[in-house]
């Protein structure tokens, strides 16, 4: 008869399973620039990681520096591009010798976003009087 060998357990693997984390802590100050200089979004991002745009989603979830550095890089190219940009548009500039006059739509959008208590597009209407309802009965009548 044959002798039978018992086999040890194995022992527990120490990852959760899945594939392994490619993120590495560098990356969040890598996003920051990239946001901070080129206005990147999630797309190019990915892209520049060589990762899916759902890796970067979860990488944002687990990684608080690293959601917090995408978040200060865009508002950084925000404020000095796009919103030197509309306030440029708002108030007219000259460039390489061309005057461009101001343009009245950014004006107006600039000012609802800066002083929305001055100009915001609520009417405030009030009404006064009394309200009275007649009923009148054109149907089968008693009388």
């Amino acid at each position: 008869m044959a002798k039978r060998t018992t086999k040890k357990p194995a022992e527990k693997a120490t990852h959760r399973g899945g594939r392994p984390t490619a993120y590495k802590p560098e990356y969040a100050k890598e996003a920051f620039e990239y946001c901070a200089i080129f206005g990147a979004d999630d797309k190019m991002l990915a892209k520049k990681f060589g990762v899916a745009e759902s890796t970067l989603y979860l990488w944002k979830l687990k990684h608080t520096e690293f959601s917090d550095a995408l978040k200060r890089g865009k508002d950084e190219f925000d404020t000095q591009n796009v919103e030197q940009s509309l306030l440029k548009r708002a108030m007219g500039y000259t460039l390489g010798g061309k005057h461009y006059p101001a343009d009245t739509t950014a004006c107006i959008f600039w000012l609802k976003n800066r002083q929305p208590e001055r100009w915001r597009d609520k009417q405030e209407l009030e009404h006064s009087g009394d309200l009275k309802i007649n009923i009148v009965n054109y149907g089968d009548s008693d009388e």
